[in-house]
């Protein structure tokens, strides 16, 4: 949001990372964090604390390249954030030039980056404005051996597998469910979920591909989802047998939940500015009885 001086001003940030050498997104006291990394460098440029609200906290070892979060700044940051602009001699949102100076305190090759800044819609929360999350997974199967190349975002599994079956598999789950199953459980948060994509494809390399969109994911849903697609891949589970342990909505031992090394954030999709409020407000509102 935009706001009269003295309120607070809402930038939208668009991030990648490689989440291999950090301990997850959300701070924490000693630890090597995304967004302590990304709050310290925005500390060096406002010269003052912010916090950043993420649209998907992600786990350790998970990497983003479509990842968005929002800062709100007040009067006097803005004016630090928005005086990097200034003799640009470009007509462009006041805002933009502060991803280039990000950037810049990160440093070139850093495992973490901020690909754009804009100043973000009335309405907008990167959190409760979202309509959807896409992940993607990649496996490197015997099909391919092993590639040191792809050891950060690649998960390695000692086997063949049939990506025929996995992807019929991953369509069955498709639509409003309890995923229990497939989620580590947390008190008080609901399970259900609508699974809106989840197919499987071999790229031209070899690597096998997940690709998976919903709503929303709860806490390692998709790592699970994709353990159970390899068990079909591997022949240890049948087609149905996905959507037979999903309808348990009970914890199993009939798969493996993969590493975290292969899943990376790939994009976050919103609606329409003019209903950016009310998907937020929505949102919240079923939040606050899980």
């Amino acid at each position: 949001m935009t706001a009269a001086d003295g309120a607070t001003h809402r930038i939208r940030l668009d991030i990648a990372y490689d989440g291999s050498d950090f301990k997850g997104w959300a701070a924490q006291p000693g630890l090597r964090t995304v967004q302590g990394t990304l709050e310290e460098a925005l500390w060096r440029i406002l010269r003052s604390d912010v916090r950043l609200v993420v649209a998907g906290r992600t786990d350790a070892g998970v990497h983003a390249t479509g990842q968005v979060a929002h800062v709100d700044l007040t009067a006097e940051q803005y004016a630090r954030a928005t005086h990097l602009a200034r003799g640009s001699g470009e007509e462009q949102d006041p805002v933009a030039p502060l991803a280039r100076k990000l950037r810049g305190v990160l440093r070139p090759y850093a495992d973490a980056t901020v690909s754009r800044t804009s100043t973000a819609p009335e309405g907008f929360d990167a959190r409760f404005s979202a309509v959807w999350r896409r992940y993607a997974y990649r496996i490197a199967d015997d099909t391919l051996g092993y590639n040191p190349l792809l050891r950060r975002d690649t998960t390695l599994v000692k086997a063949t597998l049939d990506v025929a079956r996995m992807d019929e598999a991953a369509r069955t789950l498709i639509g409003l469910h309890d995923f229990a199953a497939y989620c580590k459980p947390r008190e008080g948060a609901t399970t259900i979920r609508t699974l809106l994509e989840y197919d499987w494809r071999r790229a031209e390399d070899g690597v096998l591909i997940a690709n998976v969109k919903a709503d929303a994911f709860c806490h390692s849903m998709v790592r699970a989802l994709v353990g159970a697609c390899v068990a079909v891949g591997e022949g240890r589970l049948e087609v149905d047998d996905v959507v037979r342990l999903r309808d348990e909505l009970t914890r199993t031992s009939a798969f493996k939940v993969l590493d975290a090394r292969g899943l990376t954030l790939a994009e976050v999709g919103y609606p329409a500015d003019d209903l950016l409020a009310d998907r937020a407000e929505q949102t919240r509102a079923r939040r606050s009885l899980e």
